[in-house]
């Protein structure tokens, strides 16, 4: 039984660590989004002057702190990440 052929894709190739480099770039930038998108939606509310307008933003607050939690969430995976690719394998 013959033994299988070697991978073709190395996993320390500059080509995997610039996809890797592009992809936790674009999750901090997801995360910096969500987070302003966030706190757009939760401090909006004090800041317009119309009491119509500023009571549907106000009930968009779930909306908002889900933003808030989610950019967060993806702004520590980023941090995870680069904090890991330092550790000596």
């Amino acid at each position: 039984m013959p033994l299988p052929a070697a991978p073709k894709n190395q996993p320390n190739s500059s080509q995997n660590r610039n996809k890797l480099a592009q992809a936790n770039n674009e999750l901090l930038f997801k995360g910096v989004l969500c987070i302003l998108i966030g706190l757009g939606v939760l401090l909006s509310p004090y800041f317009i002057t119309s009491p119509g307008m500023q009571g549907i933003v106000a009930q968009s607050a779930l909306v908002g702190w889900f933003a808030l939690v989610l950019g967060v969430a993806f702004a520590g995976l980023y941090v995870w990440r680069r904090i890991a690719s330092k550790t000596p394998p």
